[in-house]
């Protein structure tokens, strides 16, 4: 596990992203769920600083960004209490953006293309919509009742909630019923959407243009 940590990071990021997905559901609601879901997201910011050791990137930066991220998630995790949520949420906003730029660095820097660049496609997808979520959770704590839901239209919207807004919006299925009702929530949807758009278009097309199209000038190793 370990050798295939180093040799394909966004292969690991990916996955347990993807894993994240499905146990976040059962960590809400309950103060041992919620302990779990601090330690699970140390776990992941760790995977992000391996992820961006092999990009061009500078690992540094990402340190300065994870270990305050870290240390707010571990306080969370020992008191059970969510009042440093918004804290550790921008800080780990700021870290997935720059992890996603980093690997979309990685993956534009030559024309050969490798297994682990082909898993960064999806774990560049999961950070950007990992980092809006963050984003969405910092806001609504700045500004209360920015987003609403077709159940429990007034509560706060909770972190599944809006992973999931970030997600439907991030791919431009529209699927949500999680919707931003203010100003500035809607203009980060709006700029989510564009993100979306600019990634299949800039990204993954010239990915496959290597690819498939052109043999010659990408190769898959």
């Amino acid at each position: 596990m370990l050798s295939l940590a180093r040799r394909q990071p966004s292969a690991i990021l990916l996955g347990a992203q993807l894993l994240g997905v499905l146990v976040y559901p059962a960590m809400e609601g309950s103060d041992v769920g919620r302990a779990l879901f601090s330690v699970f997201g140390i776990a992941i910011l760790g995977l992000v600083l391996l992820a961006v050791r092999s990009s061009p990137a500078h690992t540094w930066v990402a340190l300065c960004l994870g270990a305050p991220a870290t240390v707010l998630l571990l306080i969370q995790a020992a008191t059970q209490d969510d009042t440093l949520l918004p804290y550790s949420s921008a800080l780990e906003a700021v870290l997935y953006f720059y992890a996603a730029g980093a690997l979309i660095a990685y993956m534009l820097e030559d024309h050969v293309i490798t297994r682990d660049e082909l898993f960064a496609v999806g774990a560049t997808f999961t950070l950007v919509a990992w980092a809006f979520a963050y984003s969405f959770t910092v806001y609504q704590a700045i500004e209360p009742d920015s987003f609403t839901a077709a159940v429990n239209a007034g509560a706060d919207r909770t972190w599944v909630e809006l992973l999931f807004l970030s997600f439907t919006t991030l791919s431009s299925t529209g699927l949500s019923d999680v919707v931003p009702v203010k100003a500035f929530a809607r203009s980060l949807v709006m700029i989510e959407q564009v993100a979306g758009v600019a990634y299949l278009a800039m990204v993954v097309s010239r990915l496959v243009g290597l690819l498939v199209l052109h043999p010659q000038g990408g190769r898959l190793r």
